[in-house]
């Protein structure tokens, strides 16, 4: 689910397993999976962004304005532990190509712990990333694309400070063990090492904090081909178009054995439309000039974050966003990091070569990348002229757009 959907138990982090008191512990090495943190992850940008716009209009409404100002702005929690992980290591960090061009890497969490989050199963302590998204944000803010790394994808994982004291050594494993092992922090230094891109900012989120998204805007539409009826997932629902309420939606983007063909790679490609119809749905029902309708959003999406300390205000997230809100739905892009079974064990993965470094490298530079409804065996990229031989050509990666409405 992107938004807080899951593998087998949202695993794309790697984070110590005690859970810090505070988010200021310097203990933890930034946002961890367990714990009250987790209830205040989100990672629907877009949304944010015409919604925060919008919000900080209610400053001119005087006094009432900014005491909703300020209560949304103290909901959301600051990564401070992440932030000062992330400046020991700064100098080795990579460096940003291009000024006003924007990489967020948007985290969901299998934590079990807060408010609702206990129905989803036993809280071991080990919290993983379930999903993991970087976000590029063109720097004329004409295009976003999002680009879901997978959770069970073999990398190298950096030395990161546990939780209970001490560091981990350097290894090579699954990519959501970071967050299990080192929080946020690790996640982000992983992602870096792994694409080259510099993570400006972060956020994270966890079920509930995505479920209370979907409540906030009287759910979201999605279209199904045959019926579901997935007890895993909590999940029974007629063929044809749907309105998921918080609940569904999260049985929806978690869902494995009953919708597509059970793989991680279908699972993400179904997160990705859902974000793609939630992102519709804020911006075509009225809920960013509708103060009755923007305020519940406002206000379940800040209490559901953990950010970087720049964006845990209404203004950071304001001034990140503001241009978003403008950006055409078929211009925000969605695709995984064209991945195939690991060598060594054909229930991992590993990246493609060279289409995901030719992936990164663009998205380093800020330079376009197209989506299409391409087959699932070419690599993630389509195998036409303009996926390889001119370089100035504009590759073609398996995908879609906020603006797709695709049936199951």
């Amino acid at each position: 689910m992107v938004v807080g959907a899951g593998h087998d138990a949202r695993t794309t982090a790697r984070r110590g397993a005690a859970v810090p008191e505070s988010a200021d512990d310097p203990a933890v090495p930034g946002a961890s999976a367990t714990g009250d943190g987790l209830a205040r992850r989100r990672r629907r940008r877009w949304l944010r962004g015409g919604a925060l716009g919008t919000a900080v209009l209610l400053l001119a409404a005087g006094g009432a304005g900014w005491a909703l100002y300020a209560r949304l702005s103290d909901n959301i929690t600051p990564d401070e532990a992440a932030a000062r992980e992330l400046a020991r290591y700064d100098k080795e960090r990579p460096t940003a190509l291009v000024s006003g061009a924007q990489n967020i890497l948007l985290i969901g969490t299998d934590s079990r712990a807060g408010d609702g989050n206990g129905q989803y199963g036993r809280d071991s302590g080990a919290e993983r990333s379930d999903t993991t998204i970087l976000l590029h944000l063109a720097a004329d803010r004409r295009s976003a694309t999002a680009v879901s790394l997978p959770r069970d994808l073999m990398v190298r994982v950096p030395a990161c400070p546990r939780a209970g004291g001490g560091r981990t050594e350097p290894s090579f494993a699954m990519f959501n063990t970071a967050f299990e092992v080192g929080g946020s922090a690790c996640t982000i230094r992983t992602v870096e090492e792994l694409t080259g891109i510099r993570v400006d900012h972060h956020m994270v989120v966890d079920f509930s904090g995505f479920k209370q998204m979907v409540d906030a805007v009287d759910g979201v539409p999605v279209c199904l081909r045959k019926p579901v009826d997935d007890k895993a997932a909590r999940l029974k629902l007629p063929a044809g178009r749907v309105t998921l309420d918080g609940e569904q939606a999260l049985g929806y983007v978690r869902a494995r054995k009953t919708l597509g063909d059970g793989s991680d790679t279908e699972r993400m490609g179904r997160q990705q439309r859902f974000l793609g119809a939630l992102v519709e749905k804020v911006r075509g029902d009225g809920v960013l000039l509708n103060p009755v309708k923007l305020y519940p959003l406002l206000d379940a999406a800040t209490s559901a974050l953990t950010t970087d300390p720049e964006l845990a205000s209404l203004r950071g997230l304001y001034r990140l966003v503001r241009g978003v809100r403008d950006i055409p739905t078929a211009h925000v892009r969605f695709l995984t990091a064209p991945r195939e079974a690991y060598v060594y064990d054909s229930d991992r993965d590993q990246l493609v070569q060279p289409e995901a470094g030719e992936l990164f490298a663009r998205l380093r530079a800020d330079r376009p990348v197209a989506v299409a409804d391409i087959p699932p065996d070419t690599g993630g990229k389509s195998p036409g002229d303009n996926a390889g031989n001119s370089p100035s050509a504009t590759p073609t990666y398996r995908g879609s757009t906020a603006a797709a409405h695709t049936c199951e």
